[in-house]
């Protein structure tokens, strides 16, 4: 059975794919990269909308990085990187 990823990972994977697509996403390809169900993908994008991680261009129909976005994705890898160090 294969293992459920943990919430912090599941954002920080949608994050990434923004940030590895020059910042700038349309959905189907993020929700297609994310592995999510339809339903699951768009509430993980509501709220990271709403924590002003992610900004959605409606003109473009595209979603991209805020600071506050990036800072997560560096912090994300500041604390795997610990906790790889320690096998934790």
């Amino acid at each position: 059975m294969a293992k459920r990823r943990e919430k912090t990972k599941v954002v920080y994977d949608i994050l990434r794919v923004i940030s590895q697509n020059e910042n700038s996403i349309k959905p189907t390809p993020l929700l297609r990269y994310s592995n999510l169900s339809f339903n699951l993908f768009n509430e993980y994008i509501q709220e990271l909308i709403s924590k002003e991680l992610i900004k959605k261009n409606n003109i473009k129909k595209e979603y991209s990085l805020t600071l506050k976005g990036y800072n997560y994705l560096e912090k994300y890898k500041k604390i795997q990187e610990f906790l790889d160090e320690f096998l934790l």
